[in-house]
């Protein structure tokens, strides 16, 4: 829990951090590569090929690409088409992603998650019930892109990781994490980006290296850890306590002027979409024991 606990402090100004600094001033395609250049670069001198089989390196960079790479490509864009206390709340669905996830593995439907969606919607129109534009809800559905990348990749390591040795040191073998998002952001930069729109200032500069080799190098490492060492409900928990962190952070430093009562109030029902998830979970498991 540790982990998962200081990698949230950390994240939480990231949000702020490409919102303020990157989103619309930098090809986003660009931010994504070297994010995730600077990060495997960071693991790179560990990483001992023999550690892992050749089916274990394979899937090991499927989770990099679909977890980091698919799910970078997709955040960045959020940030052209939404306000950062936007992105911030509408990734609330990680944990509901996380759980039909794991409906599909065992061959499951639970009706009650198509509920609680609904009502998590609902509170998105509050916040934006004036002049809803379709970029609003573009916005609304590449966040939600980016929500079930993160809740594959987490799913996925955590499954991968039982079928590894205990005694294996994971950050030996983790470089083949970064290079798989390497296989999915070089060729996104080198087909859709704009390499007109690169970095022009040292802070830009700055911050991309903080994004890469810190809050993606460190951080993605030290999350993915984490939350092969806790159960499904802490770490459902704790992809939801990003998102007041992250609040905290935006509105304190930089977004001072944001509707508060409007934001409050749509963020209210959507916390209480997932309160009623996690009441009916709650539930299910006790009928169960």
């Amino acid at each position: 829990m540790g982990y998962l606990i200081g990698v949230t402090a950390l994240w939480a100004f990231s949000f702020s951090l490409i919102g303020v600094y990157l989103a619309g001033q930098v090809d986003s395609y660009f931010a994504v590569l070297v994010r995730v250049a600077l990060a495997t670069l960071v693991f790179l001198p560990f990483l001992r090929p023999a550690l892992l089989r050749g089916r274990q390196r394979l899937a090991l960079m499927a989770l990099g690409a679909v977890q980091l790479g698919i799910m970078y490509i997709f955040f960045y864009q959020s940030f052209l088409l939404l306000t950062v206390p936007e992105v911030l709340l509408f990734t609330i669905f990680t944990p509901f992603y996380v759980a039909l996830l794991d409906d599909a593995l065992f061959k499951r439907f639970t009706p009650i998650y198509l509920v609680t969606a609904a009502l998590a919607v609902l509170g998105a129109a509050v916040i934006r019930y004036e002049g809803i534009a379709g970029e609003f809800w573009l916005g609304f559905l590449v966040v939600q892109g980016a929500n079930l990348c993160f809740a594959l990749g987490q799913v996925g390591y955590r499954r991968l990781s039982v079928t590894l040795p205990d005694s294996l040191p994971r950050y030996s073998v983790f470089a083949w994490f970064y290079l798989g998002a390497m296989a999915v952001a070089l060729p996104a930069f080198a087909l859709l980006g704009n390499a007109a729109a690169l970095p022009t200032t040292g802070v830009q500069w700055g911050v991309l290296a903080w994004l890469g080799l810190v809050a993606s190098g460190l951080g993605y490492y030290l999350w993915n850890l984490g939350a092969t060492r806790v159960d499904a409900g802490a770490l459902a928990i704790m992809n939801n306590a990003l998102i007041p962190a992250g609040l905290v952070v935006n509105l304190v430093i930089w977004n001072r002027d944001a509707d508060l009562p409007r934001l409050a109030l749509g963020g209210a029902i959507i916390v209480a979409s997932l309160l009623l998830d996690e009441w009916w979970l709650r539930r299910r498991v006790a009928a169960t024991a």
